[in-house]
C-alpha cells in the first residue's frame, strides 16, 4: 500500500509540475488544432528549422565517426603492420578491441543522455574526445600503444549512434524519424565513399613529409577533423523540446505537444522512470532481447564494411586506385538508404524495408563465392554495399515499438546497437587474411547470419501483429500500458480534456 501511495504522489507531483510549466504556454499561446492548415504549416516550419540545422551536423559527426573507426584498415594498406610489427592475429585483435568498450557502454552512455539536461554538450565532448584518441593513434610506436588507443576510443564513440538516434525519437514523431535517421546513417555510407577518398589523397601524397610516414598523416589529419567538428556540435546540435535555446514560446509548445499525439502520452519520465528502471524495463521485456539478438546476426552478415578497402584491393589494382572504386557503391548505398527511410515513412511498413535490403546483400555474396572475375566481383561489390541500406532500419524500429517512457526506449536502444555490435566483433575475426583473397569461408559466415536475422526479423514481425490485432479488438488492452500523468500532461500540451486524451490513446498501433 506505501509503495502504490507513493507512486500516486509522485504522479502527482510530476502533474503539478508539468501544469505549471505549460500554464503560461496555454495563456500565451494556443496551437492548431491538428489536421488544420495552420497546424500543418506550424510543424513545416518547425521540422525545417530542425532539419536545416541538427541534420547535416549528424552527418558530418557520422561521417567521422566511422572515418576514425575505419582508419586503421585504410592505414594497413600503407605500412601500419609492418611499422608497428603486428602479426595478423595482433591486427585482428587491435581492430576488435575497440568493440570492448564500445559496446557495453553504449547502454550507460543513453542512460546518462537521456538524464543529462544538454545532450549537445555531452555529444559534442564526446565527439571531441574520440577525435584527440584518434589523433594519437598516429604516434603510437608498438602493439601496446595502438591497442590501447583502439580500446579507450570505443568508449566516446559509444555515446553516438544511439545517442543520437534517441535524441531525434525526442523530436521527430514515428513517421518523421525513420528518413532522419536515414539521413543520419547515410554519414556513415558516404563515410566509406568519401574516407576512401580522403584516405587515397593523404596515403598517395603525405609520405614521407616531414619525415612522417602517410599512414600516421592520415590519423594526425583526421582527428584534427573531429575536433574541429565536436567544438561545432556543442553549437549547432538542439538539447530537448523543452530547454533548447533556439526553439521559444509556440514553437517549443508545439514541439512537445506533437510528440504526444503521436504515443497518446508526453514523452517525458516520471520520478519513478529512472535510469535503473527504464534499464530494468528494457533488459526484461523479450522483445529488446530478441531485436538485440537480430542485430548482432545483421551485423555478422554485414561485417564486410569493416574490411572493404581489403576487398576491393583482392581486384588487383594500386592501392590508390582500389580505394577510388571503393567509392561508387557506397554513394549509391547512401542514395538507397535515404529512398527505402522516405518509403517507409510514407508507408508505415518496417519488416520489408529492414529485411528486404539484406537478400541484395545474400545475391552479393553468392555472386562472390560462384566467380573470382573482377567485373562480378565488384558488382557482388555493390550488392552488398547497396544492401546496407536497411541497417539504418533497424534502431529506428526500436524506438518506434518502445515509445514511452524515455527511460525504457533510452536503454532498449542502447542495448540492441550495444549487443547488436558484438556481431561486427565477431566480424573481426570472420575476414581472416589467410581466406583471402577469395574469403569464401567468410561470405558462407555472413550469408549463414543474415538469413538468421531474416528469421527472426519475421518473427517480430508477426509478433507486432498479434499486438496489433489485440489492440483492435479489445481498447482496453490499448490502455494497460497506459501512464496516466503521461496522458494528462498529454492533454495539457495538446489544449483537451484528459477524456479526449485518452481516447486519443487508444488509436495508437505499433508499426511492423
Amino acid at each position: 500500500m506505501s509503495r502504490e501511495k507513493d507512486k500516486e504522489t509522485a504522479d502527482v507531483s510530476v502533474l503539478e509540475k508539468s501544469e505549471q510549466n505549460t500554464t503560461d504556454l496555454n495563456q500565451t499561446c494556443a496551437i492548431p488544432d491538428i489536421g488544420s492548415p495552420e497546424r500543418i504549416l506550424a510543424e513545416r516550419k518547425l521540422v525545417r528549422k530542425l532539419d536545416c540545422r541538427l541534420l547535416p551536423t549528424i552527418i558530418l559527426i557520422y561521417i567521422m565517426n566511422y572515418i576514425d573507426r575505419n582508419g586503421i584498415t585504410t592505414a594497413r594498406l600503407k605500412g601500419l603492420e609492418q611499422d608497428l610489427g603486428l602479426s595478423d592475429l595482433q591486427y585482428n585483435v587491435v581492430l576488435s578491441i575497440l568493440f570492448v568498450t564500445y559496446c557495453p557502454f553504449q547502454i550507460p552512455s543513453n542512460m546518462i543522455l537521456n538524464r543529462v539536461p544538454r545532450p549537445s554538450w555531452y555529444i559534442g565532448l564526446c565527439v571531441m574526445a574520440w577525435g584527440l584518441t584518434s589523433l594519437l593513434t598516429g604516434i603510437t610506436r608498438n602493439y601496446g600503444g595502438i591497442l590501447a588507443c583502439r580500446l579507450f576510443i570505443g568508449l566516446p564513440e559509444a555515446a553516438f549512434y544511439p545517442g543520437t538516434v534517441y535524441l531525434l525519437s525526442r523530436w521527430y514523431t514515428k513517421k518523421e524519424l525513420a528518413f532522419r535517421s536515414a539521413i543520419l546513417y547515410t554519414g556513415l555510407i558516404i563515410s566509406n565513399a568519401f574516407g576512401a577518398l580522403i584516405a587515397a589523397g593523404i596515403l598517395g601524397n603525405m609520405e614521407g613529409k616531414r619525415g612522417i610516414r602517410a599512414w600516421r598523416w592520415l590519423f594526425f589529419i583526421e582527428g584534427a577533423m573531429t575536433i574541429a567538428i565536436g567544438i561545432f556540435t556543442i553549437w549547432a546540435l538542439p538539447d530537448y523540446p523543452d530547454n533548447t535555446g533556439w526553439i521559444v514560446g509556440d514553437e517549443r509548445r508545439l514541439a512537445q505537444a506533437r510528440l504526444a499525439e503521436d504515443a497518446g502520452e508526453a514523452d517525458r519520465d516520471n520520478e519513478n522512470d529512472t535510469p535503473l528502471a527504464g534499464l530494468k524495463m528494457a533488459i526484461t521485456d523479450p522483445l529488446i532481447l530478441t531485436f538485440a539478438i537480430m542485430n548482432a546476426a545483421q551485423l555478422l552478415g554485414l561485417s564486410f564494411i569493416n574490411f572493404f578497402p581489403t576487398l576491393t584491393s583482392t581486384l588487383g589494382f594500386s592501392t590508390t586506385i582500389s580505394l577510388l572504386i571503393a567509392a561508387p557503391p557506397w554513394i549509391l548505398s547512401s542514395i538507397a538508404c535515404v529512398l527505402n527511410a522516405w518509403h517507409a515513412d510514407r508507408t508505415g511498413e518496417r519488416y520489408f524495408h529492414v529485411a528486404g535490403w539484406w537478400w541484395m546483400v545474400m545475391l552479393g555474396y553468392i555472386i562472390s563465392l560462384s566467380t573470382m572475375s573482377v567485373g562480378g566481383r565488384y558488382v557482388a561489390m555493390c550488392l552488398m554495399a547497396i544492401g546496407y541500406a536497411g541497417f539504418s532500419m533497424t534502431i529506428v524500429w526500436v524506438a518506434n515499438v518502445i515509445p514511452r517512457p524515455p527511460a525504457k526506449r533510452a536503454a532498449a536502444i542502447g542495448i540492441v546497437n550495444g549487443i547488436g555490435n558484438l556481431g561486427n566483433l565477431m566480424g573481426s575475426y570472420t575476414w581472416k587474411a589467410e581466406w583471402g583473397p577469395e574469403y569464401h569461408q567468410s561470405m558462407i559466415i555472413s550469408l549463414c547470419a543474415l538469413v538468421l536475422a531474416s528469421v527472426m526479423t519475421l518473427g517480430i514481425r508477426q509478433h507486432l501483429v498479434q499486438k496489433n490485432r489485440q489492440l483492435d479488438e479489445d481498447e482496453r488492452v490499448s490502455m494497460q500500458g497506459a501512464n496516466e500523468s503521461r496522458v494528462k500532461e498529454a492533454a495539457i500540451l495538446e489544449g483537451i480534456t484528459f477524456e479526449q486524451a485518452m481516447e486519443r490513446r487508444k488509436g495508437f498501433r505499433y508499426l511492423y
